[in-house]
This record gives structure tokens, C-alpha cells and sequence, in this order.
């Protein structure tokens, strides 16, 4: 079975633009429902490295930044060496909606994985669900 390429996950926030983008972007906001600790240097070719204790971490290198409404980052492939030159393409929209945010997040770049990195796919694909949680429950504690 092929890996599919795309996750797509699309959620509405009761917080304006300013804030979800905030929460994307920023070293307090990624530490904060991302990651357990992060720093930014935010700018197309600037790096983002979010860490999960002392476990885990990853770098984030910056692609789009268009305040605030699109940004968007590479990421190393879960299951690969660390100079596998593979990556995943990451991009959030934000649309204005009332008094809230249409947030929708895009992860493509699966189908150049070989079929046994499926479950980096589907580990993804949960991992999206669990952190648009919290996510929300960032903001909403804010």
C-alpha cells in the first residue's frame, strides 16, 4: 500500500488571528502547546527548535511567513536518519471568521516515503488530532 501524501485538518477557534498567530509562531506559544520548550528566529530561512523535555526535539526550518494569516516550515521525517535530506512541508492558514479563526494545517511530502514508514504517516495523522487540542486548550487558558 502507498503512503498517502497530505493530512489536512481544518478547525474553528473562538480567538482572532492575532493570537492563534501568536501561538504559532512564537517561542512562549510553540513552548506551549507544541512543544514543552521552544525558540524562533522567525523569518523565511530562520529556524524554529521545539523540545519535549529532555526526550525529543525537532528543528522547524522556517519557510513562509506572511502575519497572520500563513506560515509554514519543513520538518525532518520521523523514522529516517537525521541527514536524510527528506522533509515534510507544514503550512497553517488563518482566516478571519467572526470573532475567531479558521485554522487549517496542511502536512504534505508522505508519498516519498517507502511503504514500512507508513506508520510515520498514520503517527502524524493522530499527532495532528492530539495537538490541535491542545492547542485549543492553550488559547483557551490564555
Amino acid at each position: 500500500m502507498t503512503v498517502p501524501d497530505r493530512i489536512e485538518r481544518q478547525i474553528e477557534l473562538a480567538h482572532r488571528p492575532e493570537a492563534v498567530w501568536a501561538a504559532l509562531t512564537t517561542a512562549e506559544g510553540l513552548g506551549g502547546w507544541f512543544g514543552s520548550e521552544a525558540d524562533v528566529d522567525l523569518r523565511p530561512g530562520g529556524e524554529a527548535h521545539v523540545r519535549w523535555g529532555d526526550e525529543h526535539s525537532a528543528t522547524l526550518w522556517i519557510q513562509v511567513v506572511e502575519p497572520p494569516s500563513r506560515f509554514a516550515y519543513t520538518w525532518a521525517i520521523y523514522g529516517l536518519p537525521e541527514s536524510d535530506p527528506r522533509r515534510t512541508y507544514v503550512e497553517f492558514t488563518l482566516v478571519p471568521d467572526g470573532d475567531g479563526t479558521r485554522l487549517t494545517v496542511v502536512e504534505t511530502g508522505f508519498a516519498q516515503l517507502p511503504d514500512e514508514l507508513k506508520a510515520t504517516y498514520d503517527g502524524n495523522v493522530s499527532g495532528w488530532r492530539k495537538e490541535l487540542g491542545e492547542l485549543v486548550d492553550y488559547l483557551d487558558a490564555a
